[in-house]
């Protein structure tokens, strides 16, 4: 599956133009090996993961004690 993505200036004295070509080796994946590369890509990004969680974590504590101050 390629896809390509131009970006021009209606400009005729001389536009930007871009170009961009995506391919995916993808084409014709099953479900079960769509949700394994996804679970093998996450393993990369468990720290970003848990940064995050704590942070929602902290905010929603944070809530939970304005909530009962102003109460």
């Amino acid at each position: 599956m390629d896809k390509s993505i131009n970006i021009g200036d209606s400009n005729p004295d001389g536009g930007v133009s871009i170009e961009q070509t995506l391919s995916s080796s993808s084409e014709g994946m099953g479900d079960v090996q769509a949700g394994i590369e996804f679970i093998y890509h996450m393993r990369e990004h468990i720290v970003d993961v848990g940064v995050a969680t704590l942070y929602l974590f902290a905010c929603y504590a944070f809530y939970l004690w304005l909530k009962k101050v102003i109460q």
